[in-house]
């Protein structure tokens, strides 16, 4: 009793005594006034980004922790900061996703912490500095995370002194750390303690990458748990044998890693997470495959997507895994009927990207009731789509795309009422959309796109209440755009492209303010009426192309501040283009080509916009090219062919050094051709169009002698073809292709997409004079040169044989003479060739392309000879240059007399002089009658004139 009350009592003076310690240390700042002045000085050593940019690359839940920081507090209260309450030194300090910015100079007051334990400083952005050697000061550390923080160049040697170290987190997905291998090594060594390590292996630009031995001491670190190791992808090397030995491990994540996976990985039989996703053309053998799908009995997540695989879809799972991600993984056979079955365990299952993965979708009642996510997408498995698929109760994301599925979609898709996304596009479904999709409440994508769907779009789409994305363009849809799609107040996306909508946009356009709305999409429909007053203050994305809209553009338009694309083109839109459009500060795509605008062109550029393709093509817009187009300092493509702009050239725009594509042709464009007055002009131009205007003077051999981007391609550009694309919107998939219509082999060609091979010149249909420059030579690159219909005289150069990439030739309907030189044959690529309507003469040459050219390609030269034409060569004169002809009456006389011989010659002589004679004395006597002069001066040669004016060219 006496030791009960004793022991009750001691009991109640320790609690006593704790208390007051509490007490006391909460009444006083338990943090060392030294260690929060360091604190403060690390703070003010960085910005504080805007939470937009963060929460677009790490999500949604950063926030500036140093924000509370303040001297009124202790810092052991500070966000992120913990404290030892034995003594208040700090021993932790995580800043992760803080929204950080700066660097970390190698003096900071952060190595001053030197009771830390724990420092975690991932996900904010560190401009790019170097991790400081001081790291190495902080002996006490046994948690250090710098992960996706920006951290550059080599990691120091001094962090392998933190023999402390219990996890290590560098990784990145932007390979900005280099690690050699000494250091490496070092570390291992050390790191004796290790459970968690997470490590770049190299960065892009390492000159020797790490490479891990089989005797590495990666490989004795027995406590090791969890391992990510990036290596480098420009020098990737095998997984290591040595894995196997690491038989502690727990989550094994290793990206860039090229060969065959070692067998030996099959002895992690502790492993409960394995993603070898972003390997390197990684191989994995049917049995080894196996072996590892048996041993893995408590794998939860097994990530194998982009490894070759090249076997059958396994059936043998492990019961507890959750997630299975085999895709792209070149999956063969037909696909088990039982695959939805095991394991009863599976939450999310993908297979994409295994067109050799045939069968068809399984018929079974009996499903796993768990699954959230099937994604079979770019598979082959065709057929109808069974109304078992209703059984999957837990599905969230459903993905079909790129399949062959056919027939319509079963009614039991409406029991699918936990769904958040829905993609059925690229597949062979028929029919109408059924009533039944209108239950999916918590619905927030639907993608039906291109498909054989017809019929109206139903009311009841209108029920989607959460719905964000809906896309069913390039279908059979018929009828107006339904009303209820008003009470879709989520929208960010609206795509009903490319079907048979008819009649006006609905006037709920105009009311509503769709705050959310960011891309709209009504192309290639047969939408009629005027344009609605949009009020959609974030809509970055309007496509209206290929309608029957009409009237003028409202300046509401220019409300849209955001718009980044505006292509309103192939349409009857009329009168004068808003001036404001110049002043749309996001606006990178302009197309308004075929229309019936009117006036000059709008200031475009007035302000600082991000203008990259402005089309105009094929309007009624007259004046001069407005000299704001100096400040797009972006533009890559200007195409204001087809109208009826007055102007000289405008030479300054040479000076927009991004500029690839300017077509000036069916103008009124006139007078010579100037260069720009900079020491860089049109330095990456790749389609140079000024066709059928009114240029005059000399071909501008200076302004050839600028084209960079076709003297020589890039070497991007040589290895691949390659198209020319706008930027493309990064908050949703969109983008924009240019497109442009040129003369290609003589026929006017629409390419909906341009090459960044077809540098192309086409100066034809103008008044051109003088000779070809040789300089052309210079644009090795070159694919089309056509100079037709113009006044160019003198011969081909031979130097033109030097383009060894022209595949078309068109120097038609000039003044050349000469011969057709025979370097022209060198030309290995040259598909079209056009010469008619010259005064070339002498032998076609011979060899490689020009064995397939035909007559037209020669038509009208009256002194050419040989195949393909009918006439032959003399044998006696085919070898040597014709001298230049004065004129066509000594053209025609040498044509006359070159069939004849000597002795008609003789014959002829002596005939012609016994009637010389003879008519002399009739002629002397009779006083030279009316009817011999008439007779004879109608046999005698005359000299053909040419008509005062050219033809009149149709302009199109």
């Amino acid at each position: 009793m006496v030791m009960s009350l004793f022991f009750f009592y001691s009991f109640l003076c320790f609690v006593f005594l704790i208390s007051e310690c509490f007490s006391s240390s909460f009444d006083h700042h338990l943090c060392s006034p030294t260690e929060a002045s360091s604190l403060l000085q690390f703070k003010q050593s960085f910005q504080i980004m805007s939470k937009e940019y963060f929460s677009y690359w790490y999500g949604g839940d950063c926030f500036p922790k140093t924000k509370s920081w303040n001297e009124s507090r202790d810092c052991c209260s500070w966000d992120g900061v913990t404290c030892d309450f034995l003594n208040g030194h700090v021993i932790g300090l995580d800043l992760s996703c803080s929204l950080l910015a700066g660097s970390i100079h190698p003096n900071s007051s952060l190595f001053q912490l030197l009771h830390l334990q724990t420092l975690n400083l991932a996900y904010n952005y560190f401009d790019d500095s170097s991790i400081p050697h001081n790291i190495g000061q902080l002996m006490n550390l046994r948690h250090l995370n710098f992960s996706h923080s920006h951290f550059d160049g080599k990691i120091p040697t001094e962090i392998s002194y933190l023999s402390n170290l219990v996890s290590l987190d560098l990784s990145s997905e932007f390979y900005e750390l280099e690690l050699d291998e000494r250091t490496f090594e070092t570390m291992l060594h050390n790191f004796t303690n290790l459970e968690l390590l997470a490590l770049p292996l190299g960065d892009i630009s390492s000159p020797i990458p790490v490479s891990i031995h089989p005797n590495s001491s990666l490989f004795q670190l027995h406590h090791l748990h969890t391992l990510n190791l990036d290596n480098n992808y420009s020098n990737p090397s095998s997984i290591p044998n040595g894995i196997g030995r690491l038989r502690n491990l727990r989550h094994l994540k290793l990206s860039g890693f090229d060969g065959k996976i070692p067998t030996e990985i099959s002895n992690l039989s502790n492993l409960v997470s394995l993603d070898l996703s972003k390997g390197n053309e990684l191989q994995l053998d049917e049995r080894t495959f196996e072996t590892m799908l048996h041993n893995f009995k408590n794998l939860e997540l097994l990530s194998l997507f982009n490894v070759n695989i090249s076997s059958p879809m396994p059936v043998n799972i492990s019961s507890s895994l959750r997630y299975l991600d085999l895709g792209d993984t070149n999956l063969l056979g037909v696909l088990p009927q039982s695959f939805l079955l095991l394991p009863n365990s599976l939450e999310t299952l993908r297979l994409s990207g295994n067109p050799l993965l045939k069968g068809v979708f399984p018929k079974t009642h009996r499903s796993n009731t768990l699954l959230m996510e099937l994604d079979i997408s770019g598979t082959g498995i065709s057929g109808e789509l069974p109304d078992s698929i209703g059984t999957f109760s837990s599905l969230n994301i459903l993905n079909l795309q790129g399949c062959q599925f056919s027939g319509s979609i079963p009614d039991s898709i409406g029991n699918l009422t936990q769904i958040t996304a829905l993609v059925l596009s690229y597949n062979h479904f028929t029919g109408h959309i059924p009533s039944t999709i209108s239950k999916l409440k918590h619905l927030t994508r639907l993608d039906l796109s291109d498909n054989s769907f017809s019929g109206e779009i139903p009311d009841s789409i209108g029920n989607l209440t959460q719905i964000t994305a809906l896309v069913l363009s390039y279908n059979h849809f018929t009828g107006h755009i339904p009303s209820t799609i008003s009470k879709l107040k989520h929208l960010t996306r609206l795509d009903l492209s490319n079907n048979k909508i008819r009649g006006q946009i609905p006037d709920w356009f105009s009311g509503m303010r769709w705050d959310s709305l960011q891309f709209l999409n009504l192309s290639h429909n047969s939408l009629t009426g005027h344009l609605p007053q949009f009020r959609y203050d974030n809509l970055q994305f309007l496509d209206l192309k290929f309608n029957y809209l009409q009237g003028p553009l409202a300046l509401s338009i220019c409300n849209m501040r955001k718009l980044f694309l505006l292509d309103l083109s192939h349409n009857y839109f009329s009168d004068s283009v808003p001036h404001c459009l110049g002043s749309m500060a996001s606006l990178t795509v302009l197309d308004l080509r075929r229309n019936n605008f009117t006036g000059s062109l709008p200031p475009l550029c007035a302000q600082h916009t991000s203008l990259s393709t402005i089309v105009v093509n094929g309007n009624r817009f007259e004046g001069p090219v407005p000299v704001s187009l100096l400040k797009c300092n972006s533009l890559e493509v200007l195409d204001v062919g087809n109208n009826a702009i007055n102007d000289t050239f405008p030479s300054w725009l040479g000076t927009l050094e991004y500029l690839q594509v300017l077509i000036l042709k069916s103008n009124k464009f006139h007078g010579p051709i100037s260069t720009c007055q900079t020491k860089f002009c049109f330095p990456k131009l790749r389609i140079f169009d000024l066709s059928r205007n009114d240029f005059s003077g000399s071909l501008p051999a200076k302004v050839f002698g600028n084209f960079k981007a076709m003297i020589k391609l890039d070497d991007q550009d040589t290895r691949e073809i390659r198209y020319m694309e706008s930027v493309r919107n990064m908050s949703f998939d969109a983008s924009y292709e240019d497109s442009v219509s040129l003369v290609i082999k003589g026929q006017d060609i629409e390419l909906q997409r341009i090459s960044t091979i077809m540098t192309t010149i086409d100066l034809s249909s103008n008044h051109f004079e003088g000779v070809i420059p040789k300089t052309l030579k210079d644009l090795s690159s070159l694919w089309l040169l056509n100079l037709s219909h113009n006044n160019l005289i003198g011969d081909i150069p031979m130097e033109l044989g030097q383009l060894n990439t022209l595949e078309a030739l068109d120097l038609s309907w000039n003044r050349l003479t000469g011969k057709i030189p025979k370097e022209l044959t060198r030309m290995n690529f040259l598909a079209f060739l056009n010469l008619s309507q010259n005064h070339l003469v002498g032998p076609i040459p011979h060899g490689l392309q020009f064995n397939t050219f035909e007559n037209d390609s020669y038509g009208s030269n009256l002194d050419l000879c040989g195949p393909p034409l009918s006439k032959q060569c003399g044998t006696s004169d085919s070898s040597h240059v014709p001298q230049p002809l004065e004129s066509e009456e000594d053209e025609s006389n040498s044509y006359f007399f070159s069939g004849f011989t000597w002795e008609s010659v003789v014959i002829g002589y002596s005939f012609g002089l016994v009637v010389g004679i003879v008519m002399w004395s009739l002629m002397f006597k009779y006083r030279k009658p009316k009817w011999f002069v008439e007779f004879f001066d109608g046999l005698m040669p005359h000299k053909r004139r040419r008509p005062k004016k050219r033809a009149q060219r149709r302009r199109t």
